[in-house]
C-alpha cells in the first residue's frame, strides 16, 4: 500500500481522537523539493455530517509555510481529514486536519498553524491549536517524466506554461474524454444517478497496466484507473481531464459530497482516494485538467438562454459566488493545489455571466497559494460573446480551453492568441474539444470492428479519420503557437465521452501525439520564441489545406505541408544566414535518409521545399 508515503514522525501525533485532539502535529511525505509534504494537526473531533459545528464551514484551518530565506512564503488552506487515513479506513469522523505543501527550495522551512472557529458573524482563534515548527527539505531525486523532476508548471505571461524547476516549456497532449473519468466503482460514495446514460466505470480494460508497487487502496482497489494512467504515460502523453462535479449533468455520477445533494458536507475518504490517483498522475508526468462544473449545472439558465431562468437545484448558488461555491472552491484548492501540473477550468461549456466567472476566478486565485493557471471553456458559437468580456484586465484568466470544429483549429487558435495579446494579457490557448459534438475523435480502424471513420450520417461525404485529426487538430494547434490538445470522443462512437473505459480505442491518435511532442522536444525547437508566419509559405489567409509556418525569424523555421501540396516556397529573401534543411514525416516520426536535395543550404533568397504528394511532411530549417 502506498496511500500516504509516511516518513518517520518529526512530531508526536496522538492516534486516539474520540475526545478531540491534543494539538500535536505530524509531518509526512518525502521531504524533498517539489514533493508533497503533508502537515496533519490533531485538532477538534468532528464528523462529516455534523451541522453544529459543521467541520467544513464552521472551522477554518490554514498553515503558513516559509522558507528560511524569507521567500517563498505560502499560506496554505487546510481541510478536515477525518481519521487521517480515510482512503484506507473509509472513516467519516476524526480529529485530523491537514494541509499540503510542495516546497520549491531546499533548506529549512518553518510552519505555523492557524485554527479558527466560527462564532456568530466572526471567527475566534483557537489558541490551543496554534503550533509552529520546522523541517528541512533536500533536492528531489526524481527523473522525468515525473513532474517532481521538473517543478511546478506556471503561467509566466506567455503562450506556453513553464516548469519552475528546469525552466522548460510545456506542450500538452492527452484525452479530454471521458468527462466522467472519476465515476469509478472503486471510489467510496460513488454511484450512478442515471445509470443508463452515465454508468460507473471499472476501468477493467486497464487493470493489466497496473504494475507491482503502484498505489492501491482498501486491499486492491484502484488498479483499473491507476493502470489507465500508466497506459497514457507509456504512450508518451502528458495530460488528461475530468469533471469534479456533474450532478444533474450528462453523467450525473460525480460529486465530492457525502451525498449528491449534500453540498456543505464533503466525503473525506472519496476525496483522499481521488488524491491517490492525482498523486500517481503527477509521478507519471500527467497534467491534471480540473473541469470544475458541467454546463447543465453551472447556473440557473437552462437551455443556455439568459431569458430562460429556471431553478437548477444541483447548480452551486445558482451560478453566483455564494456559500456553496465558495466552499467547493476552497475544498478543491486545499486538497489538490499542491500537485505540480494542473489548471482550474471554470467549467465545461460555461454559461455563467462574465461577472460570475470573474468572481469565481478571483476566488481561485486568492485561495490557491501556488497560482495555478485558470482557464475557461465554452461553446464554439459563444466564444466571441464569452471570451471578449474576459480578455486583458477584465479577468484573471490565464488561458482558454477551446471547443471548435476539428478542421478549424488552426485559425481559431490563432484568433485567441492574437486577441489576448492585443488586450495586454497573453492567454495560453489549447484545443480541448473537437466538433461535431456527437463524433469528436474517432476510434482506430479495426477497433472492435469499427472502420475508423467519423461520419455525420451514413450518406454524408464529410467524413474524417484519425489522420485528419492529426493534421488539422494536433498540428493545426501547434503550428498556430497553441499550447497543445486534448481529444474528445463524442457521444455516438465506441468508447465515447460518457462511457469510455479503454484508452486503447485511440492508440493511433496517441502515437501521433507522441511523435509531435517528441519532434519539438527532442530537436530542442524554441517554439516559445516562435510565431505563426503562414504568409511566408504563401498562406496569407491561414487556411487549412495549405502550408503553415512557425518562425523565429533569422534563426529557426518549422513548415508543415499537408499531403497533396506539390511545392512550397519559403520566403527567406531577407535572410543572410545559412540554413540546413531537414525533412520529417509526422505520420511515422521518420527523418528520411539525408540526400543531396536536403543537404543544400539557403542564403538570401526564397527557398523551394519539394514535397511528396501523398503524405504530410514537416520541414525544419535551423541556422
Amino acid at each position: 500500500m502506498r496511500s500516504l508515503f509516511l516518513l518517520p514522525l518529526l512530531f508526536s501525533f496522538s492516534s486516539g481522537y474520540a475526545k478531540g485532539g491534543d494539538g500535536s502535529v505530524e509531518i509526512s511525505g518525502e521531504l524533498k523539493t517539489w514533493h508533497a509534504v503533508s502537515l496533519t494537526l490533531s485538532g477538534p473531533f468532528a464528523k462529516e455530517r455534523d451541522t453544529s459545528p459543521n467541520p467544513f464551514t464552521d472551522y477554518v484551518f490554514s498553515v503558513q509555510f516559509t522558507h528560511e530565506d524569507g521567500l517563498p512564503s505560502y499560506t496554505v488552506p487546510g481541510y478536515f481529514a477525518a481519521d487521517g487515513n480515510a482512503a484506507e479506513s473509509g472513516a467519516e469522523e476524526g480529529n485530523c486536519w491537514r494541509a499540503h505543501l510542495s516546497p520549491d527550495k531546499p533548506g529549512k522551512w518553518t510552519w505555523k498553524t492557524d485554527f479558527r472557529k466560527r462564532e456568530g458573524k466572526g471567527l475566534a482563534k483557537l489558541n490551543e491549536f496554534s503550533k509552529s515548527g520546522t523541517f528541512t527539505v533536500s533536492p528531489s531525486d526524481k527523473e522525468a517524466p515525473d513532474f517532481r523532476a521538473r517543478g511546478r508548471l506556471t503561467y509566466t505571461g506567455g503562450r506556453y506554461l513553464q516548469f519552475a524547476g528546469d525552466k522548460t516549456h510545456f506542450l500538452k497532449a492527452g484525452p479530454d474524454a471521458p468527462e466522467t473519468l472519476l465515476a469509478f466503482t472503486d471510489f467510496d460514495g460513488t454511484r450512478a444517478n442515471n445509470p443508463k446514460k452515465g454508468p460507473l466505470k471499472s476501468w477493467q480494460s486497464h487493470t493489466g497496466d497496473w504494475n507491482e508497487g503502484d498505489p492501491i487502496w482498501k486491499d486492491g482497489k484502484g488498479k483499473g484507473l491507476i493502470g489507465a494512467l500508466n497506459y497514457l504515460s507509456d504512450q508518451g502523453l502528458n495530460a488528461f481531464s475530468f469533471l469534479t462535479y456533474n450532478a444533474g449533468g450528462d453523467g450525473d455520477n460525480i460529486w465530492p459530497f457525502v451525498d449528491r445533494d449534500e453540498k456543505m458536507h464533503y466525503d473525506c475518504s472519496k476525496l483522499d482516494q481521488w488524491n491517490i490517483v492525482f498523486s500517481h498522475a503527477t509521478a507519471k508526468g500527467l497534467h491534471l485538467h480540473f473541469k470544475m462544473q458541467e454546463t447543465e449545472i453551472d447556473d440557473n439558465r437552462r437551455g443556455h438562454k439568459e431569458e430562460k431562468i429556471v431553478e437548477v437545484p444541483t447548480s452551486l448558488d445558482g451560478g453566483k459566488l455564494g456559500p456553496e461555491r465558495r466552499l467547493y472552491v476552497r475544498e478543491l484548492v486545499a486538497r489538490y493545489a499542491h500537485h505540480l501540473a494542473l489548471n482550474w477550468n471554470i467549467g465545461e461549456e460555461n454559461t455563467q455571466s462574465p461577472e460570475e466567472v470573474r468572481e469565481m476566478a478571483e476566488l481561485i486565485r486568492d485561495l490557491d497559494p501556488y497560482d495555478h493557471p485558470i482557464v475557461i471553456h465554452t461553446f464554439p458559437g459563444q466564444q466571441d460573446k464569452v471570451y471578449s468580456k474576459l480578455l486583458g484586465d477584465q479577468s484573471v484568466l490565464t488561458g482558454v480551453s477551446l471547443q471548435n470544429p476539428w478542421d478549424h483549429v488552426h485559425q481559431l487558435t490563432l484568433k485567441w492568441i492574437r486577441e489576448s495579446d492585443k488586450a495586454g494579457r497573453q492567454w495560453v490557448v489549447a484545443n480541448d474539444e473537437q466538433n461535431p459534438a456527437g463524433l469528436g475523435v474517432p476510434p482506430d480502424p479495426g477497433y472492435r470492428g469499427h472502420d475508423g471513420w467519423a461520419k455525420p450520417d451514413s450518406k454524408s461525404k464529410a467524413r474524417y479519420n484519425w489522420t485528419d485529426i492529426r493534421r488539422d487538430t494536433l498540428w493545426g494547434n501547434l503550428m498556430a503557437g497553441g499550447a497543445g490538445v486534448e481529444y474528445y470522443f463524442g457521444y455516438q462512437l465506441p468508447q465515447n465521452d460518457l462511457i469510455c473505459e479503454d484508452f486503447r480505442s485511440r492508440e493511433k491518435s496517441w502515437q501521433a501525439c507522441r511523435i509531435a511532442l517528441e519532434f519539438f522536444q527532442e530537436n530542442k525547437i524554441p517554439f516559445w520564441d516562435m510565431q505563426s508566419a503562414d504568409g511566408l509559405v504563401g498562406n496569407a489567409d491561414e487556411k487549412n489545406g495549405l502550408p503553415w509556418c512557425l518562425a523565429q525569424p533569422g534563426e529557426c523555421y518549422v513548415v508543415f505541408v499537408p499531403a497533396g501540396v506539390k511545392e512550397v516556397r519559403l520566403d527567406t529573401a531577407k535572410e543572410s544566414g545559412v540554413f540546413p534543411v531537414r525533412r520529417f514525416f509526422p505520420d511515422t516520426g521518420e527523418w528520411p535518409e539525408v540526400d543531396e536535395a536536403f543537404t543544400t543550404t539557403i542564403s538570401g533568397e526564397a527557398t523551394t521545399l519539394p514535397t511528396p504528394e501523398d503524405r504530410d511532411v514537416v520541414f525544419l530549417l535551423r541556422k
